[in-house]
């Protein structure tokens, strides 16, 4: 019993600690985007890695996820007579909730994943060692663009996801299944409010890209110089990437809505 107290309070000693050198790592990047305005040519660059692509498989997992909506939202509606209204459940969930979530867990395994790597790598071939050598913070040329263009990019991609999906979601309802198209889209109109769905779902997607980010760098910075440390940093930043973006989701609705 002795045994296992003294390891389990070793553990939440260890993950407060980490976790302290973790705020104070996210402290240094948020003191570093001022670098930025300047260097907008790291900063794109950085968007096109981890937004244009990841885009990919955002476009075509929205695409599959609304046309399987429309499917279950209309064998449900049906029993009611209410299938004019496949529009409303389509958009609102895509909007409010599989948006913004599904694309932060996609966003984890394709661009937070890569992020570590890359950072793993620079780190155990010394790369981040010759760049303070040469009088360059690595936090300004190497961390903050890539944190900066994973909190933009997630909602952006966000957005995109829950276009397609309405639209995967029209050709099934409408084209497949036979539902009005002007209902379908009249519907949708009338309920799906700007500012308490579409606005919250892109705050919803703001914060889930300023976690996975900050997990994914700070992995990066803080895995074992070695293949081993790499690969396994590369599979907690998924793993506690995945873990906050489901936690702060219900946190997040909680609060909206």
């Amino acid at each position: 019993m002795t045994d296992f107290l003294q390891r389990l309070g070793a553990g939440f000693i260890s993950a407060f600690e980490r976790l302290g050198r973790a705020s104070l790592f996210l402290f240094q990047m948020l003191m570093s985007l001022g670098s930025l305005v300047g260097r907008f040519g790291l900063l794109v660059q950085q968007l096109h890695a981890s937004g244009v692509m990841t885009l990919s498989i955002i476009l075509v997992s929205g695409l599959f996820v609304g046309m399987v909506l429309a499917l279950q939202g209309y064998n449900t509606l049906v029993s009611f007579g209410a299938e004019e209204s496949l529009g409303v459940v389509v958009s609102l969930t895509l909007v409010r909730e599989l948006g913004p979530v599904v694309t932060g867990l996609l966003f984890a395994g394709r661009a937070g994943s890569a992020m570590t790597a890359e950072i793993g790598l620079m780190k155990a071939t010394e790369q981040l060692s010759g760049l303070e050598m040469m009088a360059v913070d690595p936090v300004k040329r190497v961390f903050a663009p890539r944190f900066l263009a994973g909190v933009l990019s997630l909602p952006a991609l966000a957005a995109m996801f829950s276009a397609v999906g309405v639209y995967g979601g029209y050709l099934v309802g409408v084209e497949v299944l036979g539902v009005d198209a002007g209902a379908y889209w009249s519907q949708m109109q009338a309920a799906v409010s700007f500012t308490d769905d579409v606005c919250n779902g892109l705050i919803k997607a703001l914060v889930f890209g300023f976690v996975v980010s900050w997990i994914a760098i700070f992995e990066g910075v803080d895995c074992v110089p070695t293949s081993e440390g790499v690969s396994a940093a590369t599979t907690r930043t998924v793993v506690y990437s995945s873990l906050a973006v489901l936690g702060l989701d219900f946190v997040l609705t909680a609060v909206m809505f």
